[in-house]
């Protein structure tokens, strides 16, 4: 109660409360995660039926994966065009350069070392054995890695999502294979991270991988995954593989003879170049 002869008080005055982000426009249907699913599973089907019936079984993913949305932009629809190696001066091309041992430092496989300090994340080593379909090691191979941080975040100017860069940590590295056709790679694990593919869209760990054979045109661009992701299931790229067995030579090992004591974890991954058991590459990348 107001004493007599005092006036009240005026009562407080409401604070704007400041307005939060406009909430994103609602997606449609056809690109929620449950019609990725279901498309991917309908391919899926489709692809172990013709496999069943004696189908031929490709070689590579499709160019067109319609789940995988920007396919539908990105892979060639015109023949390629033919090169006559005798009038092209830049048919050069076709069978060079040749990489020797002294374009490739041991730094460049070492992906901890290349800045003043450490970078964030957990210390691996991946490590395994290029060959062809015989067995036979493939000796003097440029082998070129480039991969997200842990946080998920690659260092590159069109990577804008709010992960944390790390001052420490390029991403990027390369080695030539030994004489047995080995490669290794010192590195962080790299985090997943999203997408705009459809909505709430996000990859699983990977590391990209090129090998070059002995000129750019020989190219070969592949990712390897880490065993056990539950991404895997819902990520169109590791889906157009639509063998199981291609998609399994895409997940690495965990190899306790590869880790280092108190250093990193080890895992190992080998690619194989053609025939029956290659490993699926991103066929005209």
């Amino acid at each position: 109660m107001t004493p007599p002869g005092a006036s009240a008080a005026p009562a407080p005055s409401a604070q704007p409360v400041p307005a939060g982000p406009a909430a994103p426009p609602p997606h449609p249907a056809s690109e929620q995660q449950c019609a990725i699913d279901r498309e991917i599973a309908a391919l899926h089907t489709a692809a172990a039926d013709a496999r069943t019936a004696g189908g031929p079984v490709p070689a590579h993913p499709g160019r067109d994966f319609a789940p995988y949305r920007s396919t539908r932009l990105r892979h060639p629809v015109q023949p390629l065009a033919a090169i006559d190696a005798l009038r092209d001066p830049e048919a050069v091309e076709l069978t060079g350069p040749a990489f020797g041992s002294t374009d490739v430092t041991a730094l460049d496989a070492d992906l901890t070392r290349q800045h003043a300090g450490e970078p964030i994340g957990e210390r691996i080593t991946v490590t395994g054995r290029v060959r062809d379909r015989a067995g036979r090691p493939v000796r003097g191979q440029l082998v070129e890695i480039w991969q997200a941080n842990a946080a998920g975040r690659y260092a590159h100017r069109r990577d804008q999502h709010p992960a944390p860069l790390d001052p420490n940590f390029t991403g990027v590295g390369r080695c030539l294979t030994d004489d047995a056709g080995r490669y290794a790679f010192t590195t962080v694990r790299p985090g997943a991270y999203p997408w705009r593919n459809h909505h709430n869209a996000w990859r699983p760990a990977h590391i990209h991988f090129s090998l070059f054979g002995t000129a750019f045109t020989q190219r070969l661009v592949t990712q390897m995954y880490f065993p056990g992701d539950p991404l895997f299931p819902y990520d169109p790229i590791l889906a157009s593989c639509t063998d199981p067995q291609a998609r399994a030579r895409l997940v690495c090992a965990y190899d306790p003879e590869l880790a280092r004591a108190e250093w990193s974890l080890g895992y190992r991954w080998d690619i194989v170049l053609d025939g029956p058991s290659a490993t699926w590459t991103e066929e005209d990348r």
